[in-house]
């Protein structure tokens, strides 16, 4: 049965139903991701790949996990005999994520002056445009090293960095070096830390602790804008 033929608060219930899901994933990545590599050993490369691609690559996919599986996969790493090396996933991931980021801003390089065309348009103002080169002109390099920090920011800053027009080798150079820092920084915390007793014992709490944390800076401005409301 098509989509436009069902009640809409059917079509509601089974998007809560999947949204319910995926953050059931995100916050017990921990789990998912260990019961993974138990089942699927070294095809779980191809999965972290896939994911890091995705969740970097394109603006429909912010809410896939990021610092979280990342320091999930270096802590699995870190387990004797385990199925993934973490010099491998470093490589793996390191282009995961340049490739992603790639993708995202020449989408967004393409689609940009296409759009943005209007002088009127509410939404997409040729306005907008000029803004967001000017913008990456003067910040844009410390704008993708802070936001590899950042979920859903991640997402879309390279995108807006596209459409902004920001210079191609100075987002190049930015890219691979936020790259390297941000999946070094995560799957070195999971593998140095992952081995010691309290993260061990708290694993859960810990991957719950980096989720809260990351988003805060998405959050916090929400809030005060509800409060100032």
């Amino acid at each position: 049965m098509s989509l436009r033929y069902l009640p809409r608060s059917d079509i509601k219930e089974a998007l809560m139903i999947t949204f319910n899901l995926l953050i059931s994933h995100v916050l017990h990545i921990d789990q998912t991701l260990f019961s993974f590599v138990s089942s699927y050993g070294t095809l779980t490369y191809v999965l972290l790949f896939v994911i890091i691609f995705a969740e970097t690559g394109f603006v429909v996919t912010p809410f896939l996990p990021g610092d979280s599986l990342l320091f999930a996969a270096g802590s699995i790493a870190a387990q004797p005999n385990s199925a993934l090396n973490i010099q491998l996933l470093v490589i793996l991931l390191i282009l995961a994520s340049t490739l992603g980021n790639k993708i995202n801003y020449l989408i967004g390089r393409t689609i940009g002056p296409k759009i943005f065309t209007s002088q009127q348009s509410r939404f997409f103002n040729k306005k907008y445009l000029m803004d967001a080169h000017l913008f990456y002109e003067k910040h844009g390099g410390k704008a993708i090293l802070l936001a590899r920090f950042i979920p859903i920011i991640r997402t879309f800053a390279p995108f807006v960095a596209g459409i902004g027009a920001m210079r191609l080798h100075q987002f190049s150079l930015c890219n691979i070096a936020s790259a390297v820092f941000w999946v070094g920084t995560m799957l070195g915390a999971g593998y140095f830390l992952g081995t010691l007793s309290f993260f061990q014992n708290h694993f859960s709490l810990v991957i719950y602790s980096i989720v809260a944390i990351s988003l805060l800076p998405v959050l916090l401005p929400i809030a005060r804008s509800l409060t100032t409301q």
